[in-house]
């Protein structure tokens, strides 16, 4: 029942919320300060903290017990609590906010038990154009209302990928990375999933571990569009326990050829 009382239209009239408080939001280079560390290790800025407050209030307003897994503030209970919870990245790309650059999101999963497998609904919204990536288990993704799927066909055309420390990951993806005509690295997780759901890219990469609310959302966003998703041995990620820690790295192909012929790749070429 509380599964039902959460449904497309509240993800997308928060993703309406979020945009209409922040969309005009522009940050000059390194002129944010940030509020100390959150509960994920990174430092928190203003402009996280806002949008987890948007969340949260927008959550306690649906009057529905769930508890939220949240990058800043960490774990707190919603209207009571619950097995259902909200896994919330406020601010994926801070870097890019607080330096200027527009390009970032805020991407919520609701989940349904304690594993990524367990993930029900997803919202990732870009809050400098408002568009809605939303998915349901089973019954597909959407970009703004429209459903939506990745690429049909095997051929390598982009590649989306993240460097967390650019002189260790890319050494370890280049043979993979050569073998495309384009490369982009958007430094936002979540919006390297959405297009790649959208069918905008053939395959997103990550080595380094990354923290199941940097994924979760587009991990079903994708699923639902007809993508593969594993880490980089061509493993399961399903039943990677959700949380704060980093937990697995990310390898997610517009389809089954095009993910068998990237691990064959990144398998061969690994030491």
């Amino acid at each position: 029942m509380l599964l039902l009382n959460m449904n497309f239209e509240n993800l997308h009239k928060l993703g309406q919320v979020l945009f209409s408080s922040i969309g005009k939001t522009r940050l000059m280079p390194f002129q944010s300060k940030d509020l100390g560390k959150g509960a994920g290790g990174d430092k928190t800025f203003p402009i996280d903290k806002q949008s987890e407050d948007i969340v949260i209030d927008y959550l306690q307003s649906l009057e529905i017990p769930i508890t939220v897994i949240s990058e800043e503030i960490g774990y707190k209970d919603i209207n009571g609590g619950g097995n259902l919870k909200a896994l919330i990245d406020p601010i994926d790309g801070s870097k890019n906010a607080i330096t200027g650059i527009p390009l970032y999101c805020t991407s919520m999963a609701i989940v349904d038990g304690d594993k990524i497998g367990d993930v029900y609904m997803s919202l990732i919204v870009n809050l400098l154009t408002g568009d809605c990536f939303t998915a349901k288990k089973g019954k597909g993704a959407f970009f703004n209302g429209i459903q939506i799927k990745t690429q049909p066909d095997e051929n390598f055309y982009l590649i989306i990928y993240e460097a967390q420390l650019p002189k260790r990951d890319i050494p370890k993806i280049m043979d993979l990375l050569s073998l495309f005509r384009r490369t982009r690295c958007f430094g936002s997780i979540a919006i390297d999933m959405a297009y790649t759901a959208y069918g905008s890219a053939s395959i997103f990469i990550t080595p380094s571990p990354s923290r199941t609310f940097d994924f979760a959302g587009g991990w079903l966003l994708i699923k639902e569009a007809g993508g593969v998703i594993t880490d980089l041995k061509g493993n399961s990620i399903e039943d990677v326990t959700i949380g704060i820690d980093r937990s697995v790295p990310i390898l997610a192909s517009a389809n089954q050829g095009i993910h068998e012929k990237a691990l064959k790749i990144l398998n061969v070429s690994q030491p």
